[in-house]
Formats: structure tokens, sequence, C-alpha cells
């Protein structure tokens, strides 16, 4: 799930503005050789603006990127279930004590369509394509994702890394995908990345009223709910 999200620039300039003019971005480009974008598509890999807290423990901008690296993988890992995140090394210290919000205007989710899930058999659903969804809190402009990051060093550099937290999915994601990202309200952004904070009890009050549509590829016009 969550293959990648988009960050529209005009609802979220003053965030990727103020994330592409830190010192880090532009070491974190010469060091992983990463454009500092931070608009449009962003897939894994890629630079983001994300939200974590500063050295006082308060919520920041900083330029991230997107999944962790692990020696026992040649991929990266992007995402990380919420159901194992306090109890498996990969995640657990970053559970405890570094959580960040990533913003972005959607995500996508690939699915069968739902008219087709239930007229086929399973070899056949394997061989319908796919479609792209577009997906967001219902009334909101802004996804909030929750997740969580570590550094690595790249070339002598410190290079803040993310992965998005997963839950169950709800519908009507559950319709084309068992899970999707963990969607945090506005109200919980600032609770979520403070190192003391609770994340279990946050997570509770997760959103889980989506909206969902067909999605077309950049840069052609947005889904209808997000026309403007």
């Amino acid at each position: 799930m969550c293959t990648w999200f988009y960050a529209d620039y005009k609802s979220l300039s003053p965030i990727i503005d103020k994330a592409q003019q830190l010192p880090l971005a532009f070491s974190m480009m010469n060091a992983m050789s990463k454009p500092k974008t931070m608009s449009g598509n962003i897939r894994p890999t890629d630079m983001a603006a994300v939200f974590a807290p500063n050295k006082q423990g308060n919520m920041a901008v900083f330029p991230m990127i997107w999944g962790f690296t692990v020696e026992q993988s040649s991929k990266p890992l992007i995402n990380c279930r919420i159901e194992t995140a306090d109890q498996k090394p990969v995640w657990k210290d970053s559970w405890f004590r570094r959580r960040c919000v990533i913003p972005a205007s959607w995500y996508y989710e690939w699915g069968i369509p739902p008219s087709e899930v239930g007229y086929h058999n399973a070899n056949e659903q394997r061989n319908i394509k796919k479609e792209k969804y577009a997906i967001q809190p219902e009334g909101a402009e802004i996804t909030y994702l929750a997740g969580l990051y570590r550094f690595e060093e790249h070339r002598g550099v410190q290079i803040p890394m993310f992965a998005v937290i997963t839950r169950e999915s709800v519908e009507p994601v559950s319709s084309i995908h068992d899970r999707m990202p963990l969607i945090l309200g506005k109200d919980s952004l600032r609770e979520w990345v403070r190192p003391d904070g609770d994340p279990s009890r946050i997570a509770k009050k997760a959103l889980t009223n989506m909206v969902m549509e067909k999605a077309k590829d950049y840069p052609e016009p947005k889904p209808a709910f997000m026309q403007t």
C-alpha cells in the first residue's frame, strides 16, 4: 500500500519552501544525489518535507528521505505495521522516540475495482488491471501521514530517513486493499511528534473517514474531490 503520495505545491508551499531552504536539504542533495523538489508525486527514496521535533521537542519542518536502509535488504523499508512497531528492533526506538508527520495532498492505492471483486476466481483477478485511487480524509485539504524516522550516515552526512506507519484499512479503502496509512487529525500532530508523547493513545484517534476517487497521474487534472 501507499506506494507514493502527492504533495501539491499550491497548498503545501509554506512547508515545502521551508524544508527546501534548510542547509540540511543541500547536504542531503549532495550526499545522496536527490533533487530538492518535494512536490508532485513523492515516491520511495525521494526527499520530502516532514514535521518532526526540533532540539526543544517542538514541531518543526525538516527534509527527509523516504525509506530506512537495512543490510538484510537491497530495497528500502518504506512502511511499518503499527501492530509490531513497538516490538521489532528496526522500528522500536523510532516508535518511542522519533515519530514524524508527513503532510500530503492525498495518497495513492492500487486495487481491483470493487465492481470486479467476486465475479472472478483468484487467478482471473490477478490478471485484472489494477486501478489507481487518490485517497484523503473527508473534508480535508491535507492528509497527515503518521511516520517514524531515524538518522543514517551517508557519505559522512547524518541523513534523516522516514517510514510510513500502516494500519488495517477501513471503508472505502478496504474494498481495494487490506492496509492503509495511519492518518492523523490536525489536532494530534504536535502531540505525535513530541518525544514524550504516547503513540499508542494518539494512534487510537487516527482518522478513518476517507474519500476515494479514481486518480490520474500528474500533470493531468486532479481528482474531482481535490478541485478548488
